[in-house]
């Protein structure tokens, strides 16, 4: 095991100086297990990949029967593939309309950079606005319209035109908004930032404002999407649609796929104004959309979206502790706030040796994510905040 942790460090690129170290042997369910023949509760779920815990029967069926058939047989958009043509009409069945047409891809900052391409082509505009402290990717696309300029600085230039709003405050998008705008990006929720929740009327007000000024409102679900928030998209409870969804992570159930949907008017503009707009050699690769497919059917035809909304009020009536300011967010994409600012990578590294897997925020260095399969349990949870609330004991002796 020295050996392979040596490797670790010497062949594959690092891109955290403290990385958690733990060597993966197996997943099954909602636990990981170690080579040193540790068991560990996950409480992130690969950042809200594996929304259906690891291991999934039925996903990975899914999976070795699209093995035995084809992997990849031609770049995006040429053949007719079984499993991706019924996955995207899925989709759509399971979205408001005009949300029709799926354009699939490998990643959630590949669905980013083909949104704004859309959006941009449609418009005929060069102005984007997104908001501060948002996260929609690192390729350069994704990162002009990060909202955090320490992160983007090493990489300038970036795209131009790009305005930036607070999240919440709509009264900086009617001033910004205007009929140069192409679209306005935002998280339905905002992830990296410690889970920040829209207000009430925030999302709508901006769906008015871009419908006034003709500008797209796209909205990123990558980490809110596939039942993160006890509806398929995190839009549905605000009572919205947007012209253009972003999904990724959960949607494929651990298989990297993504993909943007939009109103088959939109989606047109890549094909009859402006042909081969955007290119993928794997997007839509069929191994990757069966285990899409896999996952979505479960979420729809079974009651695990209908109990998110339990297991978060069992995440806050377990998890309670003088030292927790604050849990912020909803469903399973949660955050706990420390009064102690400087405690964060302490706690995490407890509850890792105790069996309980954490992780941190990007832009918030002061909360520790819990965004667990949805399959999670009671008792799970119970046993995941107890460690949390003994290992906050602990620091606290000290």
């Amino acid at each position: 095991m020295k050996e392979l942790e040596k490797d670790f460090f010497q062949y594959q690129t690092q891109v955290n100086p403290f990385p958690m170290k733990i060597m993966v042997d197996y997943a099954d369910g909602n636990y990981i297990y170690g080579k040193n023949g540790k068991k560990y509760l996950d409480f992130v779920a690969g950042v809200s990949v594996n929304v259906l815990g690891h291991g999934n029967k039925i996903i990975k069926d899914a999976i070795k029967k699209q093995v035995d058939k084809y992997l990849h047989t031609m770049v995006y958009g040429e053949f007719i593939q079984n499993p991706c043509v019924i996955l995207c009409k899925e989709i759509a069945k399971n979205t408001p309309n005009p949300l029709t047409t799926t354009y699939l891809v490998n990643s959630g900052t590949e669905a980013v950079e083909g949104s704004l391409k859309l959006a941009k082509c449609y418009t005929g505009r060069e102005e984007i606005i997104s908001c501060k402290w948002a996260y929609h990717g690192s390729t350069h696309g994704s990162m002009s319209i990060m909202g955090n300029e320490k992160n983007k600085r090493p990489f300038r230039p970036l795209l131009p035109l790009v305005k930036f709003i607070t999240f919440n405050h709509i009264e900086e998008l009617i001033d910004s908004i205007s009929e140069k705008t192409a679209c306005v990006i935002l998280e339905t929720i905002q992830c990296s930032n410690g889970i920040v929740l829209p207000d009430d009327s925030f999302l709508k007000k901006v769906r008015e404002e871009c419908s006034k000024k003709k500008a797209l409102m796209i909205l990123d679900e990558v980490q809110t999407g596939f039942g993160r928030t006890g509806k398929l998209f995190a839009f549905e409870h605000y009572g919205i649609v947007p012209d253009i969804l972003i999904m990724g992570k959960g949607m494929g159930g651990g298989m990297p796929i993504s993909g943007f949907l939009s109103s088959d008017k939109i989606m047109k503009t890549f094909c009859d104004s402006y042909a081969l707009g955007h290119l993928t050699t794997f997007g839509g690769n069929a191994v990757a959309a069966s285990s899409s497919l896999a996952t979505l059917d479960q979420l729809i035809n079974s009651n695990i979206m209908e109990q998110v909304p339990m297991k978060e009020e069992w995440v806050r009536k377990y998890l309670i502790h003088d030292e927790i300011e604050s849990i912020n967010g909803k469903g399973l994409l949660l955050s706990f706030e420390l009064r102690d600012k400087n405690s964060v990578e302490k706690l995490l590294e407890n509850c890792i040796n105790k069996g309980l897997i954490l992780f941190r925020f990007l832009f918030n260095s002061h909360s520790l994510r819990i965004s667990p399969p949805l399959t999670i349990t009671e008792e799970e949870i119970k046993k995941g905040c107890s460690i949390i609330i003994e290992s906050l004991n602990q620091l606290k002796k000290k």
